[in-house]
């Protein structure tokens, strides 16, 4: 497995198609080099979950928690386990995601720096009402607008695929660890409420 900073800017989520408790996702680069493995705590209170720079699990990376218990609004702290430093947070909008998924996006201080909004509200609906087989799109943009990350899952109605894109990450504006952080929650969330 390579370093998990790895020079490229294109990226593929997979989802393990069977696991009974938990998850596990793998983030491969774009020369199919496996980069991260995630592992997704199976009967947790709170989301508590853990990205690995090897898929032994020996070398923790990055860790998301939820604050509180089972919270439809919760907010995800994320850590760089490396060094016990807090890279920022993500907070989900609640109610207003019902209709359609937006995050906040926070830094390291819980100040918003930006938002992760699914792609339009009317695909959302039929997403949500009529059929969950249309893929999901999610843009993180910053607050001057900039999208730094493009989420877009791959049509396949077995197993769960996420690209993680980051080439509008013009002079690395956005901590790609917080990128990968914000794909797992993406994935665990939404992915596992979509069916996924």
């Amino acid at each position: 497995m390579s370093a998990p900073l790895a020079p490229s800017q294109l990226f593929l989520l997979k989802r393990q198609f069977f696991k009974f408790v938990g998850a596990n996702f793998r983030i491969y680069d774009s020369g199919g080099n496996l980069v991260v493995f995630c592992h997704q705590k199976g009967f947790k209170l709170r989301e508590d979950i853990t990205l690995y720079a090897d898929e032994a699990m020996q070398r923790p990376w990055i860790g998301i928690k939820a604050r509180t218990i089972m919270d439809f609004s919760a907010a995800y702290d994320v850590v760089d386990l490396t060094t016990n430093q807090k890279l920022g947070a993500y907070k989900r909008k609640g109610w207003s995601s019902i209709i359609r998924d937006e995050w906040i996006v926070m830094d390291a201080n819980d100040v918003e720096i930006g938002r992760i909004t699914e792609d339009n509200q009317a695909l959302a609906l039929v997403r949500r009402f009529l059929t969950a087989l249309i893929p999901q799109n999610f843009d993180l943009r910053l607050n001057n607008g900039q999208r730094v990350v493009d989420l877009r899952q791959r049509f396949n109605p077995f197993v769960y695929n996420l690209e993680i894109d980051f080439r509008e990450n013009t002079n690395n504006a956005f901590d790609m660890r917080m990128g990968f952080a914000a794909a797992s929650l993406i994935a665990a969330i939404e992915g596992r409420q979509a069916g996924g």
